[in-house]
């Protein structure tokens, strides 16, 4: 029999670490459920549709105008007009819901304090299916704080009403505790469960010759507007970093790990930064690096992290890609949602809160990583069966929930 999973929250293009969800969803799934067909409603629609490789997925168009007062509006309609549902499910979203057994909610982050301007996307992505009737499950994802009364009323009258909250560390499992719930569980992000292995780093790609460590760099756009809010050039203060390291004797691979090709806009796209901080290196720095200048698919990018020695990002799911091969990691970090991941690993110590952050402070703490990176590695490596087991279990969860249903 076949089963039919609706997932919104994440996509194939622009933010790699949405693509990294997805893909282990998918293969995760079709694993436990070979006859899974699976439906994607996508806020880049055109761009995922290019770049979908896999017969069992189907995208459909959810941009946020959509998905806001299109697709509920029909999903309203259709609970409250059952005659109506037929002449419903002529709206693309709405028949993949019809047919549903479960909605996968694949937000990194939602329903938090300080983020309200993502509030109504994250209510949006969720209330179709609640309004028909779909189990909603929310995938580990980061949540809370729930202290504004807005955010904790939105929070209180729908995240009740899913079926499963998979919470992605110990602070959000706290903050969604101190709400009063009873469905949800601890877990692990589920891009710890996609596997690399058969990729490989972009053959386009020759890092820089020589024998200094190879040291990875990936800046983010959400970074550089906190860091610039500030008051700080953040494109010239990484720029530095990387001429820092070249003086160092190391080697410097920029990665874009948000890239939306074709494009100037920055919302999760970070090549138009990496370009930035590209031109903004010195020539030797640019001799000494090497810099991929267009979007890659997650498990390539996952591939290159792990050619690293070291790696310093800001990006969130970078920064899992760099847990998850075992690369010494150090992260400036802006949420919970970093610090809650790298307590997993014991790895506390190695991330630099934003409003913490300088060019200074960047140096020393890289400088002591540089030194302790073989130890670093060892420990990554001994916790990373634990973690990925951790994240594995949701995905029995989804398939115990769809057998439910059927």
């Amino acid at each position: 029999m076949t089963q039919h999973i609706v997932i919104v929250g994440s996509a194939l293009s622009g933010n790699k670490g949405a693509a990294s969800m997805l893909e282990a969803a998918l293969a995760g799934l079709v694993e436990r459920m070979p006859e899974a067909r699976f439906t994607l409603l996508s806020m880049y629609p055109r761009e995922d549709a290019a770049l979908n490789s896999y017969s069992t997925l189907e995208v459909v168009d959810a941009r946020p105008l959509t998905l806001g007062v299109t697709i509920n509006f029909c999903a309203l309609a259709y609970a409250m007009f059952p005659p109506l549902r037929p002449l419903l499910r002529c709206q693309p979203a709405i028949a993949a819901l019809a047919r549903a057994d479960v909605l996968l909610d694949q937000g990194g982050i939602t329903f938090a304090d300080g983020r309200e301007k993502f509030l109504l996307y994250n209510i949006a992505s969720i209330l179709p299916a609640l309004l028909m009737g779909v189990p909603v499950f929310k995938c580990a994802q980061a949540m809370g704080p729930f202290a504004n009364p807005i955010n904790r009323a939105a929070a209180l009258a729908l995240l009740p009403r899913a079926r499963c909250i998979i919470t992605r560390g110990a602070i959000t499992h706290g903050h969604v505790q101190g709400l009063g719930l009873a469905n949800f569980e601890a877990g692990a992000d589920l891009a710890f469960t996609l596997d690399h292995s058969a990729a490989r780093a972009p053959k386009e790609l020759a890092l820089p010759p020589g024998e200094g460590a190879l040291v990875g760099l990936a800046p983010s756009v959400v970074m550089q507007k906190k860091i610039e809010a500030m008051g700080r050039d953040y494109v010239r203060e990484t720029a530095a970093f990387a001429d820092y390291c070249v003086a160092r004797g190391l080697r410097v691979v920029l990665i874009p790990h948000s890239a939306r090709t074709g494009t100037d806009k920055t919302h999760n796209n970070d090549l138009p930064l990496c370009r930035a901080v590209y031109a903004a290196m010195t020539g030797a720095t640019c001799t000494a690096s090497a810099f991929f200048d267009r979007e890659v698919d997650a498990r390539s990018l996952r591939r290159l992290i792990a050619t690293c020695d070291v790696f310093v990002t800001s990006r969130f799911h970078a920064m899992v890609s760099g847990l998850a091969t075992a690369t010494p990691t150090l992260v400036i970090g802006w949420s919970h949602k970093y610090e809650e991941v790298l307590e997993m690993f014991g790895m506390q110590r190695w991330a630099l809160a934003h409003a913490d952050y300088s060019p200074q402070r960047l140096e020393a703490r890289f400088e002591e990583l540089l030194v302790e990176r073989a130890s670093v590695a060892r420990q990554l490596a001994a916790k990373l069966p634990e973690v990925r087991a951790r994240a594995a279990v949701q995905l029995d969860r989804i398939a115990q929930i769809v057998g439910s249903e059927a």
